[in-house]
C-alpha cells in the first residue's frame, strides 16, 4: 500500500471550508495556512477565520504568516515535508511557498478558467449575465491563474441567482472536484491542458467605488449588477428624503420590463416598493438597507415613509 499524500491546506474563507471538510475526512491533512485572526464587528472583537475554526475544532495545526516570504515561515513548510500545497481561497503565493511540495500546488478557482481569472470570479460572472459557470482545479505557476488545468465541473446560472447561492453551489461542487483530482494524482491518473494566456473576459477585485448603480444602464444590466454583488459587496445608491443625502445598499430587486416615456433616472412609489425608472422599464427594489440601519423590504421601507416626504435619487 502506497503511503498517503501529505496535504497542506491553504484557505481563509467560508468557500474554503467546505474543500478542507472534503478533504479531511479523505485525506491527510498535515496542516493549514490562513490569514491572521483580524478585529470584526462593531465590537472590534479578534475573530479567527472560518478555515481556522475548522482546523481547530478538527485538531489541525495552524499557521498565520503575515509575510509568506518570511524565512521562518518557509522553514515551518520545510519541516511538515509537505507533499502537496492545495489552495482554495487564498492570497498569491512566492515561488518558494508554491514550488516546495514534491507534487507542487494545486489551485481551486470558481470558473471555468480561463475566463474570470481573478479575486471575484463569481461577482463578475452574474454580473456579465452569463447563465453557467463552474470550478476548475489547476496547477499554480507564476501567473495568477494561467496554471495548466486538470479538472473542471459546470454548473447553471439561473435568472433567479445571485453571487450568495452561486457561491454556496460552486463551494460544494468545488470540494467533490477537489477530492477527484487529488485521487487522480494519487492514481497517478492525472492529465492536465494548458491554458490560452489572452482571455476576453477576467476577474478583477472590487472595490466599494466599483458597487454604485449605474441608474442610466439598461434595466437587465443593472438587475444583473444588483444579483451579481449581493450580497457582498453589495451594489448601493443614494437616496435624498426631503434633500437629505444617504447611502441605500441594494440586496435584491426586479427589472419590469416596460415601454415608457418617463425620465430615466426617476425614484417613485410603484407596487408598494421603491422603484426607479431605467431604460427599457422599471427597476423595484424588493430588500435594501438604508445608511446606519438595519436590512428592510422595499414594502417596510415605503411604510416607514411620513406624509409629505419626498424621495429622489
Amino acid at each position: 500500500m502506497s503511503t498517503p499524500l501529505r496535504i497542506l491546506f491553504m484557505g481563509t474563507p467560508d468557500f474554503a471550508v467546505k474543500s478542507l471538510e472534503t478533504l479531511h475526512q479523505n485525506f491527510t491533512i498535515i496542516g493549514v495556512v490562513t490569514a491572521p485572526d483580524k478585529k470584526r464587528g462593531r465590537g472590534q472583537k479578534v475573530v479567527p477565520t472560518p478555515v481556522k475554526e475548522y482546523a481547530m475544532a478538527n485538531n489541525i495545526p495552524v499557521l498565520q504568516p503575515t509575510n509568506l516570504k518570511d524565512e521562518h515561515f518557509v522553514q515551518q513548510l520545510t519541516q511538515l515535508k509537505p507533499d502537496l500545497n492545495v489552495i482554495v481561497a487564498f492570497r498569491m503565493l512566492p515561488e518558494v511557498v508554491w514550488a516546495l511540495p514534491r507534487l507542487g500546488s494545486l489551485n481551486l478557482h470558481a470558473s471555468l478558467l480561463p475566463e474570470y481569472r481573478g479575486a471575484a470570479p463569481i461577482n463578475h460572472a452574474i454580473m456579465n449575465g452569463e447563465t453557467e459557470t463552474g470550478v476548475t482545479t489547476f496547477f499554480l505557476r507564476h501567473e495568477i491563474d494561467t496554471g495548466n488545468i486538470i479538472l473542471q465541473d459546470k454548473v447553471p446560472i439561473t435568472y433567479a441567482d445571485n453571487a450568495g447561492t452561486v457561491h454556496d453551489r460552486l463551494m460544494v461542487v468545488g470540494a467533490e472536484l477537489l477530492k477527484k483530482t487529488i485521487e487522480n494524482i494519487e492514481n497517478e491518473t492525472i492529465s492536465t491542458i494548458p491554458q490560452p494566456q489572452k482571455i476576453e473576459k477576467t476577474a478583477p477585485k472590487i472595490f466599494k467605488e466599483n458597487c454604485e448603480i449605474d441608474w442610466f444602464q439598461p434595466g437587465e444590466v443593472i438587475y444583473n449588477f444588483v444579483r451579481g454583488l449581493s450580497p457582498y459587496p453589495t451594489a448601493w445608491t443614494v437616496f435624498k428624503k426631503n434633500e437629505k443625502a444617504f447611502t441605500v445598499k441594494i440586496f435584491k430587486g426586479k427589472f419590469l420590463s416596460e415601454h415608457h416615456s418617463e425620465t430615466i433616472g426617476n425614484l417613485l412609489i410603484k407596487n408598494g416598493v421603491p422603484t426607479i425608472t431605467v431604460k427599457g422599464g422599471f427597476f423595484e427594489i424588493h430588500d435594501l438597507q438604508p445608511q446606519s440601519k438595519k436590512r428592510i423590504t422595499g414594502e417596510e421601507f415605503v411604510r416607514g415613509l411620513q406624509n409629505g416626504d419626498t424621495l429622489a435619487l
